[in-house]
């Protein structure tokens, strides 16, 4: 009986793991359809397209129904579609975020080894996501007299994105910085954790103990490596007004929490092995 409920519950994880991939990949579709949405209207904020605006507005003033003011029309679609694409984007990851917790939560009465296996590859799951997923989005714009609120400039990356804009821009020691402890560092660590959780009874196991443990020293880097690579971008090279953050943080710190779950699980299960 103990069998079959066990067997039960781990073709409930691989259903969660399914549908996670799932909310994942929508999440990730949403949160580009609000990128590129949030582009286009940010091009009806320049200099030209809102003085149209302004006339727009004027003819409408004098001439009512009888002017049709097709250019805030056109805006008016675009935030709309903005808007629809990140409550979508957001409810998307809520569900992701939920079967994360709830597989944590089946798969830790089972044994440390089930917990290692299933929580590495939502880990990793929830690295490449947090990866290729827009992290933060910067506009700089400036109030300007009789035109109104005018968009000077506007980026939306993910970390992926990022490392390469840094490396084309010359930075080229920020985008190291961040490719290592943002990108090899995790997988790495992602890696060790599905080896050791695979071949836990195997010699190969007991042969990158040191190399995981090594890896393990560095779990709280992610954290300041993000914290970095958002003070940096949102850095004051000249009016930044506001940075808003994205999806791909979300994924991020979530792959973070479970990667430094993942290798406490693990380390009591070698530890175990040892004894």
């Amino acid at each position: 009986m103990k069998k079959v409920i066990e067997y039960t519950v781990y073709v409930a994880l691989i259903v969660i793991l399914g549908a996670m991939v799932l909310f994942g990949t929508k999440a990730y579709n949403h949160a580009i359809v609000y990128e590129e949405a949030t582009k286009e209207l940010v091009t009806y904020h320049d200099a030209g397209q809102q003085a149209s605006l302004k006339l727009e507005e004027f003819a409408k003033s004098l001439l009512g129904d009888l002017y049709d003011d097709d250019l805030k029309m056109e805006m008016d679609k675009v935030r709309d579609k903005q808007e629809s694409a990140m409550l979508k984007a957001q409810e998307n990851t809520l569900y992701f975020m939920i079967l994360l917790a709830l597989l944590l939560i089946l798969s830790l009465p089972i044994s440390l080894q089930a917990f290692t296996l299933f929580g590495s590859i939502a880990a990793l799951m929830t690295l490449i996501l947090g990866l290729i997923t827009p992290i933060l989005m910067v506009t700089i714009h400036k109030e300007v007299e009789y035109l109104g609120d005018i968009v000077l400039s506007f980026e939306s990356k993910g970390v992926i994105g990022s490392i390469v804009k840094l490396w084309e821009t010359g930075d080229i020691v920020v985008a190291i910085v961040i490719l290592l402890f943002s990108v090899v560092v995790p997988v790495l660590k992602v890696l060790s954790l599905l080896i050791v959780s695979i071949f836990m009874n195997s010699p190969f196991a007991h042969g990158i103990i040191k190399f995981f443990k090594m890896i393990g020293k560095w779990s709280m880097v992610d954290v300041f490596v993000v914290a970095v690579f958002l003070v940096y971008l949102t850095a004051n090279k000249g009016d930044v007004s506001r940075a808003d953050v994205e999806m791909g943080l979300y994924f991020f710190l979530a792959y973070v929490i479970v990667s430094m779950l993942g290798s406490l699980s693990a380390d009591r299960m070698l530890q175990k092995l040892k004894g």
